[in-house]
């Protein structure tokens, strides 16, 4: 089984971000590049990981016209990565040219990002939607699962439901994950690697929990064994 965690590669700079990769060696396999990184470093630092070995989780949680959305998730595919996010608000025409465009690359997984962390039922109202979240979050699942997409981003809190909703072999990548005694941060639904997948996460993202430890390999190791060792429900 692959390892399930996946650890956030959020800073300003490419130098920052391969130390934490060869400080955490070959038991970390896979890491997330998001908007910061990308922007400040370009594609360069992920064919950097990709060169590596590791496993590249692209969170670009794109939101576009059809064709937009398909030339980009085809960019990554070329570069490598593994999983590239989509938002599932962007509807159902994106969602499949998204899945479309991944078809020629075997190892790439579009997933639909469904309600982002920072959210609560009292921000829904904000961008002109009702509570609650879980209403959103199974209303857009339930597309992603339609069109095909290889599965989902959403809260441990979401995942417990979402288990049991989508079909089988489908993805519920978490994130929002803390490890026990860390400190609160700008993500509202949060909990920790035992709950996530105890609540059917496949995989957990963890950034600042492990990046900001006073040793993050053994934060890494407390972040896997508590996916490895928990069963799911």
């Amino acid at each position: 089984m692959p390892i399930p965690v996946i650890v956030a590669l959020d800073y300003p700079s490419r130098a920052d971000a391969l130390a934490l990769v060869d400080l955490l060696g070959p038991e970390s396999a896979f890491y997330k590049v998001g908007l910061q990184l990308l922007t400040e470093e370009g594609p360069e630092v992920v064919r950097d990981l990709v060169s590596r070995g590791k496993s590249v989780f692209l969170d670009l949680k794109l939101h576009e016209i059809p064709n937009s959305v398909a030339g980009a998730v085809r960019a990554a595919g070329k570069l490598g990565v593994s999983m590239v996010t989509v938002h599932a608000c962007a509807g159902s025409a994106v969602l499949r040219a998204a899945v479309n465009a991944a078809a020629p690359f075997p190892g790439l997984k579009v997933l639909a990002l469904t309600v982002i962390t920072s959210l609560t039922d009292r921000e829904l109202p904000e961008v002109g939607l009702a509570p609650s979240v879980q209403q959103q979050v199974e209303r857009l699942a339930a597309l992603a699962a339609e069109c095909g997409c290889h599965g989902v981003v959403a809260s441990a809190n979401e995942a417990a439901y979402l288990s049991r909703q989508l079909p089988q072999g489908m993805l519920i990548v978490t994130p929002g994950i803390q490890l026990a005694g860390a400190g609160t941060n700008d993500q509202a639904r949060v909990t920790t690697p035992e709950v996530a997948r105890q609540n059917g996460a496949t995989h957990i993202v963890v950034g600042r929990s492990i990046a900001q430890a006073p040793d993050p390999l053994v934060a890494f190791r407390a972040a896997r064994a508590g996916m490895e060792t928990t069963r799911a429900g």
